[in-house]
């Protein structure tokens, strides 16, 4: 028969512990953006594990969404780009979108992050920035 309180222990121990390529850290709080009439919150989610998420979400009432954030999206962590391994969420359009934008976890573990969106109708793509340290 198992010891409850080892079981427990244990979850605790794994909650602490980063995982292999992950970080230990608090959750780190949303950065949020309002432009033309379009704001964009974007919050990290997991960081921990080959998998990072962030959670995004889109609010106007003045135009329709039509951003493809598979394509439009990256990640920079220590001057290394890399794209999306896939949006779920809402599909193009409408005035309220939201979801979840993953990525392969970068390599080691970065002082900072950014995640960047190149939105249509935009000269310079949203900038979301957070310190891992």
């Amino acid at each position: 028969m198992r010891n409850p309180l080892n079981a427990l222990a244990l979850a605790l121990l794994m909650q602490l512990l980063p995982a292999a390529g992950g970080l230990a850290a608090a959750p780190l709080a949303g950065v949020a953006t309002n432009f033309g009439g379009v704001s964009v919150m974007a919050t990290p989610g997991t960081l921990s594990g080959g998998i990072w998420e962030f959670q995004i979400a889109f609010n106007t009432h003045s135009q329709e969404l039509r951003d493809d954030l598979a394509k439009s999206a990256s990640l920079v962590a220590d001057g290394a780009v890399s794209v999306p391994l896939e949006w779920r969420g809402d599909p193009p359009g409408g005035h309220h979108r939201k979801g979840v934008l993953r990525f392969k976890a970068p390599a080691g573990r970065p002082a900072a992050i950014e995640l960047r969106l190149a939105r249509p109708g935009e000269a310079e793509p949203r900038v979301f920035r957070w310190r891992l340290e």
